[in-house]
């Protein structure tokens, strides 16, 4: 369930966990007055599915690793599993 960050002119700031499904708050919980939704800085971002991986960013080191094993053939056979 995600957490939002709210302003309040009144308490301040407070976060609030939304359920799922649930729209933005428009009154603060504590004194009904009305609440700006702001944007965290404490989100991290991970994109999923075709076109990015986490892994497109790794250092170069890595990727020739990567990429040596690969041509060596690393395949699990039905016996053990090599790398």
């Amino acid at each position: 369930m995600p957490i939002y960050e709210y302003n309040c002119d009144n308490c301040g700031r407070f976060e609030f966990l939304h359920g799922p499904g649930e729209g933005a708050l428009t009154r603060c919980p504590k004194c009904g007055s009305p609440v700006r939704r702001l944007f965290s800085s404490r989100m991290g971002i991970i994109f999923h599915g075709s076109g990015y991986y986490v892994t497109d960013h790794r250092s170069e080191e890595y990727k020739r690793a990567a990429s040596a094993e690969k041509a060596e053939g690393g395949s699990c056979s039905s016996e053990s599993c090599t790398k």
